[in-house]
């Protein structure tokens, strides 16, 4: 696999981007490089890429059965996928089920309180601010996505929490909220990034019990071992 790759176009806090034979494809490799708190906090975390690659390749193919595009080709190995090349659209949107993380800080909301419309929120993607929270007249003002593409990543947003919902609540888990990355490919909007105890909270659904990257940020250890149990569920 590692013939195919080429040049290294970015690499982030939890991946690398390489270009592949196929102009309009990517290599994506996951790294168990940790951070928290805008990158106050780093860390490594044995195991994480493989969870999170492993993860996503399957949750993105799982969602595909359900008319969600996504960026997502193939699983090279237990840490890199190929996936479309997109244009990212630099508007995170995170979608929230229960209160935990910023939401209990900002609006007063008690951690594991359920949240009975689930709440859909739009950040900017931008580290050096600190990624704020935005709406979307700040989307259209800094011209990052049109009223129809922010429709369509509402709608999407919206689609795969029900369905990611339903499948980890058959498993035992609450989705507690997670974030979404979407891109532009050839003319339409896909989903894009990963689905991973990075970028989602889980729960256990009878102890509560933390199965996400809180572990790492809040000390809680175990690290590892939850973000394999979550896998483990997850292929099960």
């Amino acid at each position: 696999m590692a013939k195919s790759k080429k040049e290294k176009l970015y690499e982030g806090k939890a991946k690398i981007i390489y270009s592949a034979e196929d102009e309009s494809e990517v290599i994506i490799k996951f790294k168990d490089d940790a951070t928290a708190f805008d990158g106050a906090k780093k860390g490594k975390i044995k195991g994480k890429g493989s969870v999170n690659n492993k993860m996503s390749c399957f949750l993105f193919e799982y969602l595909e059965k359900y008319n969600v595009p996504t960026h997502f080709i193939e699983q090279l190995s237990d840490t890199e996928m190929k996936a479309k090349k997109v244009e990212i659209i630099l508007v995170e949107v995170v979608m929230r089920n229960i209160a935990a993380g910023s939401l209990c800080k900002r609006y007063g909301f008690k951690e594991g309180d359920k949240i009975e419309t689930p709440i859909l929120e739009f950040f900017l993607k931008d580290d050096d601010l600190h990624d704020p929270l935005m709406n979307e007249y700040h989307a259209y003002a800094l011209n990052l996505a049109t009223k129809d593409e922010l429709r369509q990543i509402s709608k999407l947003a919206m689609k795969i929490n029900v369905v990611l919902s339903s499948f980890f609540e058959r498993r035992n888990i609450l989705l507690v909220d997670f974030k979404l990355e979407f891109g532009r490919y050839d003319g339409k909007l896909i989903l894009a990034d990963e689905i991973s105890p990075d970028t989602c909270r889980f729960w256990d659904a009878e102890t509560r019990k933390k199965l996400d990257k809180d572990r790492f940020r809040q000390d809680l250890g175990k690290v590892e071992e939850s973000y394999k149990e979550i896998l483990e569920r997850v292929l099960s």
